[in-house]
């Protein structure tokens, strides 16, 4: 494949991504005949085709997939070059496309504008998703960087924590099991919950910590899409829920929420940087992670405030 360029490969990508060849064409500024031809080039030159024609639009066959694959490995080689000549240099500029687990957007502004205090010629892009969605980011090459609570198992990663992620069950002021001390685990569990979607890390921590109570997993409770959502319906009064307490520390602080005295909480987690194992890391890369490090977990909510409070409840 002696005569396949940069741009062919852009082309490959842009297919795969909008499933059209109108759609590529018009994210590449091209024509559509033009990136037609693009294809066909390609394939002529593999000798094999690289995406399946459907009523539904384009679909890449195994072959596609590769070289999609191989085309985010280039420009993902190409962008780390870009950091290691600005470094080389002396420049102390690059990029860093972070990625973060929907509980974590609590503080990963301020983690950020902390980081760029120190590292100005450093542009930090962020991107917020529930755990499936950054998991895909990270598979794709699309972050170079995710913060979240349970790194996934099937890729190859290198995973370091950076602090402490307590989990916490809470419940409006008024709740029956407010101020009551030592509530056990069967106690808890007759209580409706509001949880997150399925694969969530606080979700599956609930699942654990109430696996043990035959049948109790087949209805969980309430699916919610956002932690906002989950502790709007608990001040509400639709249930109680299992949440991360770096999501509701402004709300404990104007007694709008309660956490509730549970034998074996807080269940204490770690927030991990994640990175993948198969790629070089970047100068900028390499800045991010001595920052979190070293003062990440000081970027936590209400890190001198908020676990005091915690700790009386254990």
């Amino acid at each position: 494949m002696k005569n396949l360029t940069l741009r062919h490969l852009r082309a490959t990508q842009e297919i795969a991504r909008h499933g059209t060849i109108v759609r590529a064409a018009n994210a590449l500024g091209l024509t559509p005949s033009a990136v037609t031809i693009q294809l066909k080039q390609i394939e002529e030159d593999a000798g094999i085709i690289l995406f399946d024609r459907t009523n539904d639009g384009i679909r890449p066959t195994a072959a596609g997939l590769a070289f999609i694959d191989a085309a985010q490995m280039i420009e993902e080689r190409l962008r780390q070059l870009d950091d290691e000549v600005d470094a080389i240099k002396g420049v102390r500029t690059g990029t860093l496309a972070l990625g973060v687990v929907s509980t974590a957007k609590y503080f990963a502004p301020n983690m950020m504008a902390t980081f760029r205090k120190s590292h100005p010629g450093i542009a930090v892009s962020l991107a917020i998703g529930n755990r499936a969605e950054i998991i895909t980011k990270l598979k794709n090459h699309d972050v170079d960087i995710a913060l979240m609570g349970r790194p996934p198992k099937d890729m190859p990663l290198h995973s370091v924590g950076f602090g402490d992620h307590p989990l916490v069950m809470v419940a409006p002021p008024d709740h029956p099991l407010a101020g009551k001390r030592d509530i056990t685990k069967d106690e808890i569990a007759k209580e409706h919950f509001l949880v997150r979607e399925p694969g969530s890390g606080t979700r599956i921590s609930l699942e654990i910590f109430l696996g043990e109570i035959p049948g109790r997993l087949d209805d969980l409770g309430t699916e919610m899409s956002s932690n906002e959502t989950i502790k709007q319906a608990v001040m509400a009064g639709l249930g109680i829920a299992f949440i991360s307490a770096h999501t509701i520390a402004m709300e404990l602080e104007f007694g709008k929420l309660v956490t509730l005295d549970v034998i074996g909480m807080p269940i204490r987690r770690q927030w991990f940087s994640v990175t993948r194992t198969d790629r070089t890391i970047s100068p900028a890369m390499s800045a991010f992670q001595v920052f979190l490090r070293e003062r990440g977990a000081q970027c936590l909510p209400f890190f001198d405030k908020l676990y005091p409070m915690l700790q009386q409840s254990d």
